[in-house]
């Protein structure tokens, strides 16, 4: 697959975000960045900016979240729209990248972990780089399996923690390179 066949979708935060976008577009790949009304990413190339109902759209029960990331959350309404936001990137991205943490429980760490979530509620191609363990893991058949993942769809998601280690950046930039070297 060629880089210019390919899009990004993100939400444009600092950390792994950033990064993906920076590599997006050192390769050549479309990149577009979701958005809400009065959030100002810190990476805003091709900037869509959701309005109240397509953010409606991606709205779920919080009750619903926290049984499916088996947490709980004590300010709902402060994460709700970052959710709604991650629901429109794993919507329209197929493949889904994460950099991060899986944790002990099989979700993956923070506010990205609901991405991991619809990932494997839609079924989709669903890779995470553990920036503990140093290691890529792909979702199979109900488990985290080690993995060497490369771009294989035509649009995905590049997300993930706002912590970005030298490992995880190295990662990301690795993975465009496996990709479209």
């Amino acid at each position: 697959m060629r880089p210019e066949e390919c899009t990004l979708y993100h939400s444009g935060l600092r950390g792994a975000e950033a990064t993906f976008g920076e590599c997006a577009e050192k390769w050549g790949v479309k990149e577009v960045v979701f958005t809400y009304e009065g959030h100002q990413p810190d990476r805003a190339k091709n900037l869509v900016v959701l309005s109240e109902d397509e953010l409606k759209r991606g709205d779920i029960s919080m009750e619903l979240v926290s049984k499916m990331m088996k947490r709980h959350y004590a300010k709902p309404e402060r994460i709700r729209k970052v959710l709604q936001v991650i629901f429109h990137m794993v919507n329209k991205g197929y493949q889904v990248f994460i950099v991060g943490e899986i944790l002990p429980n099989n979700t993956v760490k923070g506010g990205t972990g609901w991405a991991a979530e619809l990932a494997k509620l839609f079924n989709r191609p669903l890779h995470v780089f553990d920036q503990k363990q140093e290691k890529w893991f792909t979702w199979q058949e109900g488990k985290w399996v080690e993995d060497q993942p490369v771009i294989s769809h035509q649009t995905f998601v590049g997300t993930g923690t706002r912590n970005l280690t030298p490992a995880g950046k190295k990662a990301i930039e690795e993975l465009f390179e496996r990709s479209f070297s």
